[in-house]
């Protein structure tokens, strides 16, 4: 049991350590996955449509 007790002070020792993002520094990560993940669906769909469109010409 003391090995347990031992191991989880060792993680909030660890934990205090931590350099947590502020608030902006999340909000611009998390706008930047989403623009980056829209910009990304956007370019697969038109794929999709090329090669659907090709595959109908040729089949």
């Amino acid at each position: 049991m003391g090995k347990v007790v031992g191991f989880l002070k060792e993680c909030g020792a660890e934990l205090r350590k931590v350099v947590w993002p502020t608030r902006e520094d999340v909000v611009s990560s998390v706008k930047v996955v989403i623009i980056s993940t829209i910009i990304i669906a956007v370019i697969l769909g038109a794929l999709d449509m090329l090669f659907t469109a090709g595959m109908r010409l040729v089949f």
